[in-house]
């Protein structure tokens, strides 16, 4: 498949399926039905993705330790991801697919498996001696849910975790309202100081669990016909993930059915095309930031937990781990009705247990509704479809050639007694703290056609285009209000303009704390770069710098000097991405002019020493500060430059609060990023789609496709897809 011009037939089990590739090296895939285009999807995804794809599904079945290496550090990785039993109802699960949904999947591991078959194991698996089996349609349920939960629900976990632990250290109750607005119980002190954490998730757990796919960030928009050049609507997403890794997270695809062709990128391991458009309609999605996670504590005797009529015995799973040269070893697990304990009831004391909505009973219809898009016909259908998905929490923005709109949240969220936030762990034996069931689909977040014409999301707090609050901690709205401003500035959009809107580098966080610093800046060299910085963060931008180096001197000064403490603050800014998720929380403190985290001081008090602190920094160009290598997954920067399977190092553009957000953090001492990972713009007034994403559709480092789109990604150019 390495020739474009190299047409393959397959003869699958339902027809001939015919694969060539275009001039960009993605295939397009002629079929008569989503079946067998499905098949043909599978029989490239083994070719161009397999370690992707075999590698993923190790990582999410706990596995890497028996099939890789007898490795402590893969031990340890597989203890934490067999903890939350992902999928432990596989049947129900299956039972739920349509049957044209059954059929589908079927057939797309039928094309992976035939690729495996004939092809064999790509070399990085082979150095290992590890021979994968077949794939099967539990691993692809399995990934699903796995990939809805990580760098989505558990974010949030993180965010609770936090709030946790600034109880134990006594912060105090306003200053965690000031800066949690939507924690509404009283706080109890006393109960939550007697629980015992957990160890947080050691560095070695963490460098191979951000292998696996981690949604964060993303934008995705669309505008009516009258906001366009085209007079029909134009809909544009770009996800934002890990960037800094080879091969790319996302899989681009054309799929040519009779009457309809789908153009777009899913996630190698499953048929779905999470991002694109058919012939007559067209989506795309960012993460809701739902909340689907809650914590509750358990007090525990003697292997017990307790209730209002007495003690009660766990749930027991126990969970065999094979070694490769080793011997098996067996964790266990206590679970209840809320979930899976945070510790050992046979250490009398009070714990944490985790409780996640999504964990059983659901995840066909995400599969349902992925399929049933490749047929849709309007932007209605497509609501209606995207609607009832429960593993992951999406935002959808929809377009149809007819010149509707649409936007729709999905997800399951708690549907919580009004006095539960769902931020504080509330005790588990008092029964007033329960909730009942789950908030109807229905009620979630929708918008369609609305009058304005314009529909943008950024990961921001959209509760009020719904009938419930079902999020209580979201990203700051800079984003979705800097597209916003964009899209309204120009009445006639077209593909061109939609193109500079993401890659817009203008920050409104910065436009709004630099009419706070401006005034008080000092007149020295840096004080007056900064005075004149534009608040775009290019490249060469000095001022961007020296503005990044003010506001962390800013958090220092309120928060660290003031609450939480320089050594946990330092921890969440350089060592976890809870501030990368959360910021807007800290940014609503430092706008306000009076804050119980000011500890009675003026805030132009505070600011001066901040500021003063900030510029004493090296006013370097911003680029310089942002320089990082994209590492090929399997080695991850272990291989000599000179063989080509890491690229770079390139200047990440962007910050965290512009479109074009930029952010990069560590997690267990390994260097991640939020940045679009995708980019697809779509006009309905013609069938195509213009893309670009950090790589290409190969992972094999002497493909010509292993990075053939990475330039065009950094330049800010696009390909057509027809």
């Amino acid at each position: 498949m390495g020739l474009k011009n190299r047409e393959i037939i397959l003869e699958g089990p339902h027809g001939k399926v015919r694969i060539k590739r275009n001039e960009h090296g993605i295939p397009e895939i002629t079929a008569n039905t989503p079946a067998e285009a499905a098949f043909g999807q599978g029989y490239m995804h083994a070719t161009d993705r397999q370690l992707q794809v075999l590698l993923t599904r190790l990582l999410v079945q706990g596995r890497m330790s028996e099939m890789l290496m007898g490795d402590q550090e893969l031990i340890d990785y597989d203890r934490f991801i067999r903890r939350i039993n992902f999928l432990p109802d596989p049947e129900t699960v299956i039972a739920g697919l349509l049957p044209e949904t059954r059929e589908w999947l079927d057939s797309y591991i039928a094309g992976f498996n035939m690729r495996l078959t004939r092809k064999g194991t790509v070399f990085e698996f082979r150095l290992l001696s590890y021979k994968p089996e077949p794939l099967t349609l539990k691993d692809i349920l399995l990934s699903s849910k796995v990939l809805g939960f990580l760098g989505l629900s558990d974010a949030q976990l993180n965010a609770e975790k936090l709030i946790i632990q600034m109880i134990q250290n006594g912060a105090d109750e306003k200053k965690l309202k000031e800066l949690f607005p939507y924690i509404s119980e009283k706080i109890d002190y006393k109960m939550i100081g007697k629980v015992t954490l957990q160890a947080p998730v050691i560095p070695s757990v963490l460098k191979w669990l951000w292998k696996l796919p981690r949604f964060k960030g993303s934008n995705n928009w669309v505008v009516s016909g009258k906001h366009t050049e085209s007079g029909k609507p134009i809909l544009c997403s770009d996800p934002h993930v890990e960037v800094n890794r080879v091969p790319p997270l996302w899989y681009e695809t054309v799929l040519h059915l009779p009457g309809n062709t789908i153009l777009g990128s899913g996630l190698p391991g499953s048929p779905n095309i999470v991002i694109g458009r058919t012939s007559k309609i067209a989506w795309g999605i960012t993460y809701a930031y739902m909340d689907m996670v809650d914590y509750r504590i358990e007090e525990c005797k003697a292997g017990k937990f307790r209730r209002r009529d007495g003690w009660q015995s766990f749930n027991i799973r126990e969970e065999k781990i094979k070694i490769k040269g080793k011997d098996t070893i067996t964790d266990t697990y206590y679970e209840n009705e809320h979930g899976v304990l945070e510790g050992d009831p046979g250490q009398d004391g009070f714990y944490l247990v985790m409780k996640w909505s999504a964990a059983r009973d659901c995840g066909w219809d995400d599969f349902n509704g992925y399929r049933g898009l490749l047929e849709a016909g309007t932007v209605r259908e497509a609501m209606a479809l995207c609607r009832d998905m429960t593993a992951g929490s999406w935002n959808f923005v929809f377009a149809d050639i007819d010149g509707n709109t649409g936007y729709q949240m999905c997800g399951r969220a708690f549907k919580r007694p009004p006095h539960v936030s769902g931020l504080i762990p509330l005790p588990a034996w008092e029964s007033r703290h329960d909730g009942n069931g789950f908030i109807k689909s229905m009620d979630l977040p929708s918008l369609y056609n609305p009058r304005e014409g314009i529909i943008v999301t950024a990961n921001n707090d959209l509760n009020h285009l719904g009938k419930a609050k079902v999020i209580n901690l979201s990203m700051a709205s800079y984003r979705a209000e800097r597209i916003r401003q964009l899209l309204e500035k120009n009445r006639k959009q077209s593909v061109s303009s939609m193109k500079k809107i993401q890659y817009d580098l203008y920050s409104i966080q910065a436009e709004l704390l630099m009419k706070v610093i401006r005034p008080l800046l000092p007149d020295t060299p840096n004080g007056n770069i900064l005075r004149e910085w534009d608040c775009i963060y290019t490249d060469d931008s000095h001022g961007a710098t020296l503005f990044e180096s003010v506001y962390r001197q800013l958090l220092e000064s309120v928060f660290g000097r003031n609450g939480i403490g320089m050594e946990v603050l330092g921890y969440i800014l350089d060592e976890t991405p809870v501030f990368s998720d959360y910021y807007g929380n800290f940014d609503s403190i430092l706008m306000k002019k009076n804050s119980s985290w000011l500890s009675g001081k003026e805030r132009d008090e505070v600011f001066k020493e901040a500021i003063e602190l900030g510029l004493s920094a090296a006013a370097r160009p911003y680029g310089e500060t942002r320089r990082l290598k994209f590492n090929q997954i399997f080695f991850d920067g272990k291989l000599p430059a000179f063989l080509g399977f890491d690229r770079g190092p390139f200047s990440l553009p962007g910050s965290r609060s512009t479109v074009l957000q930029g952010q990069i953090f560590k997690n267990g001492g390994r260097t991640s990023t939020d940045s679009p990972a995708y980019r697809m713009i779509t006009d309905m007034a013609s069938h195509e789609i213009h893309t670009n994403l950090p790589g290409g559709a190969s992972d094999r480092r002497f493909s010509r496709w292993y990075a053939s789109d990475l330039k065009n990604w950094i330049s800010g150019q696009y390909k057509v897809l027809k």
